[in-house]
């Protein structure tokens, strides 16, 4: 019985996929209510669509127009930012944030890998 419960738990563990923390850095943009996403050298990844949840962790970005910032659209816009976070590489969204740390913004500016902000 034992053996057949640790047979039953070890299928389970390897038919789920294992997430792991990842580091992103680039444009995180937030142009109007409640719709972000960060754009990094990998394409666009969607944080929170308006009208639907955000990611776990989404109070962990605190208000990133207190620091270097660009406004585009009254009180929204983009920063430079790293994020530690888990992702759906299938939807291309981030599940979860780990963590936050904004940036110069030279730093996107000048890594040649980003693509410019809308």
């Amino acid at each position: 019985m034992k053996l057949a419960i640790a047979a039953l738990l070890i299928g389970i563990a390897a038919s789920s996929p294992l997430m792991a923390a990842e580091t992103r850095c680039g444009w995180l943009q937030n142009p109007t209510p409640a719709n972000w996403w960060l754009d990094d050298a990998n394409g666009s990844w969607t944080i929170m669509s308006q009208g639907g949840e955000g990611s776990a962790g989404m109070d962990l970005i605190p208000d990133i127009s207190e620091r270097e910032y660009v406004r585009t659209n009254g009180n929204y816009g983009y920063a430079c930012a790293c994020l530690s976070v888990e992702t759906d590489d299938n939807n291309q969204s981030i599940t979860e944030i780990l963590s936050f740390r904004q940036l110069a913004l030279s730093k996107c500016e000048n890594d040649g890998k980003l693509p410019r902000p809308d």
